[in-house]
């Protein structure tokens, strides 16, 4: 008989975390859930200002194909029947996204799919052999017009550095459609939660311990005498204490700002799509639920992104070839492991989106030394 007092200590109250900590409460076990931050649900956390729900981190719309997770999460709240249809502005010239046939009349003035087609075929001729580059390879996939319009600017703002100088495989799919199709995200349910991701979450871990401003790697020794197994989701490389070296991210910075107005841009996501401006985007956050919120006042927040340093909230795993490398290092120590799974974004140094991660953690079937 085991002297401990939970049978799983799960580090991290964002989506992976809650997830599995429901699943194994409902399978009858103890569980513990700490976090580091003062709040629950991570980077999908909602707050509410002047009536509006503002996503703190950035922003989520829910899109899944997979019906057992829409109906998993239908569970815990209602979500409403937002689309995300991003709007991109390019020194004061509007263009819709993603690339389709209003972005090619507004690019062109051309009305089919015909004539777009033909002008999309004639400008990706620019490049005949295999890319070399992000630029070389948006160029072969889009032509010459959109790419410097709409994604060499964006770009080199989202990753530092020049198009020409980041690996073609992080722009190896456009989405690109010969139809007047404005909707983000081609899956079969999408959505916003109603009230807010907090509230998913917190009706996740109802009648669940939860304990945040914990440090877990501060207090390892201590807490790690708590519980049976351990479910990690923090940074694989901090919990080994950077033994091999830093992983690298992308990190975001947010602006946030209340406005004595109704509608400031008319779109819940406007991308800045030229090298100038210094944020890469404005979400206006009332249009994720149609407007709702108190009138006469928006809740606008830029984002600017950056590079990662410690101290930072991690972002964007930099999956480049020396990067994988290092998390295969890491990965090895991890399966070395005793009592403990690795998960989640940073558990595992790997971009999910939500659908994903609550498949995973559910999925999660408690192994020790697990990282995916």
């Amino acid at each position: 008989m085991s002297m401990k007092s939970y049978d799983y200590l799960i580090v991290g109250a964002g989506l992976f975390g809650a997830v599995f900590a429901r699943r194994m409460t409902d399978d009858g076990k103890r569980c513990l859930v700490i976090d580091q931050r003062d709040h629950i649900a991570g980077n999908i956390y909602s707050k509410e200002i002047d009536g509006i729900q503002i996503h703190m981190y950035g922003p989520h719309i829910f899109h899944t194909d997979n019906e057992e997770v829409w109906r998993y999460v239908q569970r815990f709240v209602k979500f409403n029947h937002f689309r995300y249809e991003p709007v991109a502005n390019y020194k004061g010239e509007l263009y819709n996204l993603p690339f389709n046939m209003n972005t090619f009349h507004q690019m062109w003035g051309i009305n089919t799919p015909q004539q777009a087609g033909a002008i999309l075929e004639q400008q990706c001729k620019e490049i005949t052999g295999e890319p070399k580059n992000l630029e070389e390879q948006a160029i072969k996939l889009v032509g010459r017009d959109v790419y410097e319009k709409l994604i060499k600017g964006y770009t080199q703002k989202q990753w530092g550095r020049p198009c020409d100088r980041l690996p073609s495989f992080i722009i190896r799919r456009l989405p690109v459609r010969l139809r007047y199709d404005n909707n983000y995200f081609n899956h079969s349910y999408q959505g916003i939660p109603i009230g807010g991701y907090t509230k998913m979450v917190e009706n996740m871990l109802t009648g669940i311990e939860v304990r945040l401003g914990v440090d877990y790697l501060a207090s390892k020794a201590e807490l790690d005498k708590l519980a049976e197994t351990v479910l990690y989701t923090g940074p694989i490389d901090a919990y080994f204490g950077y033994k091999y070296g830093s992983l690298e991210y992308r990190s975001l910075r947010f602006e946030t700002e209340i406005l004595n107005c109704d509608n400031y841009q008319g779109v819940a996501g406007m991308n800045f799509t030229d090298a100038e401006t210094p944020y890469t985007r404005i979400i206006e956050h009332k249009h994720f639920e149609f407007g709702k919120g108190n009138a006469g006042k928006t809740v606008i927040t830029r984002e600017y992104s950056k590079e990662w340093r410690p101290g930072d909230e991690p972002y964007y795993p930099v999956n480049d070839e020396k990067n994988q490398r290092l998390y295969e290092q890491y990965k090895e120590l991890a399966a070395k492991e005793q009592n403990i799974i690795f998960g989640g974004r940073l558990g595992e140094y790997k971009y999910y989106d939500m659908d994903q991660v609550i498949k995973a953690a559910l999925e999660a079937n408690g192994q020790y030394g697990r990282t995916g």
